[in-house]
């Protein structure tokens, strides 16, 4: 059975970091594109940024880049989302997603296979 769990959310000033996790079991990651997702209050789920399966390929929304990055441990079987320069606009439940998009479905929710339950990031002073 295929899980993926986010966890690093939690509660950060604006300007502040966070270093949200995606573990999985039963799938090896780095056979995936895995991308990071986010759904604010009263609004629809959006891109955030993904990692192709292809070595060091990385794609982010408008809104993040320069901002946040992604990056993989295999040895984990881990993708992380590290966000910097967090603002009240970033606040929403991020999840992580795996599957095998083509480079123009990177951005489309239905491209990915897995998902995982969300975790919150609420920046607020």
């Amino acid at each position: 059975q295929v899980q993926l769990v986010e966890s690093g959310g939690g509660l950060v000033q604006p300007g502040g970091s966070l270093r949200l996790s995606c573990a999985a079991s039963g799938l090896a990651l780095r056979d995936y594109a895995v991308g990071w997702f986010r759904q604010a209050p009263g609004k629809d789920r959006e891109f955030v940024g993904v990692s192709r399966r292809s070595a060091n390929t990385y794609y982010y929304a408008e809104s993040v880049k320069g901002r946040f990055s992604i990056s993989r441990d295999n040895t984990r079987n881990t993708v992380y989302l590290q966000m910097t320069g967090l603002n009240p606009e970033d606040t929403a439940l991020y999840y992580c997603a795996a599957g095998q998009p083509i480079l123009s479905a990177i951005r489309t929710e239905s491209a990915y296979r897995w998902w995982g339950q969300g975790t919150p990031v609420t920046v607020s002073s």
